[in-house]
């Protein structure tokens, strides 16, 4: 049987609903993974449940992460968060590391992983760190906003192989200090971090672009959700 992907999903604080753009699910498909869609539980017993059932995560994109999360106060810049969501990803994420399951970690997704493993992120990139480029592009998700450099030797080079790309980019929150066993993995220009991993022999990846609004135009990017269904095989 193919892999079983778990997919979260985001949360709408007022009307109370998950939703998630059909991209994802279509990238996990197009890879040869089964996608399930997760919804926010809060137990970690539920959660424990969740993880027999899948052989593979997606942590997807959305709203910022409460800086509770990672030890801080909530600056100006912050934007909306969603309680729920984050209570709920960054318990599974944890327990997903814990137990060895591969994650692939999409913009939000990445740093839920990173926080989730002890790691920290920057509020906002735009005041916090100086000379930053244009990161919310104004342009169709599937076309390039600017350039990141790859680290040699990383798990993102061998799932890519190469060592640098153009990305879409849509945030503007970033990993600051990568967790405990994480490595920074790649960077853009302005030193934004694009892209974490776990210890050496995971299969724990976060990158801060969307790849799956550019795989149909540029098939590179269908490698990552394929290492990730390759990585998920039982």
């Amino acid at each position: 049987m193919p892999p079983v992907i778990g997919i979260t999903c985001s949360w709408d604080n007022e009307s109370e609903r998950h939703f998630l753009g059909s991209p994802y699910v279509e990238a996990v498909r197009a890879a040869g993974g089964v996608p399930v869609l997760l919804a926010n539980y809060e137990k970690e017993e539920e959660i424990a449940k969740l993880l027999e059932i899948i052989d593979g995560l997606l942590l997807s994109g959305g709203k910022d992460v409460d800086p509770f999360y990672f030890g801080e106060e909530t600056l100006p810049q912050c934007g909306e968060i969603t309680p729920l969501r984050d209570a709920f990803e960054i318990k599974l994420a944890g327990m997903a590391i814990k137990d060895n399951v591969p994650v692939l970690g999409i913009c939000r997704g990445a740093q839920v992983l990173n926080i989730a493993a002890g790691g920290t992120i920057y509020q906002d990139i735009n005041t916090q760190l100086a000379g930053c480029l244009k990161h919310y592009q104004q342009a169709p998700g599937w076309a390039a906003a600017h350039r990141i450099n790859i680290e040699k030797g990383s798990l993102l080079e061998a799932a890519l192989q190469c060592s640098e790309i153009r990305v879409n980019s849509y945030h503007h929150q970033a990993v600051r200090d990568a967790a405990p066993g994480f490595k920074i993995c790649a960077k853009s220009s302005d030193g934004v971090v694009e892209a974490v991993e776990g210890p050496s022999g995971l299969f724990i990846l976060g990158v801060q672009w969307h790849p799956e609004e550019m795989w149909e135009k540029e098939p590179l990017f269908l490698k990552l959700f394929q290492a990730l269904t390759n990585s998920a095989v039982k």
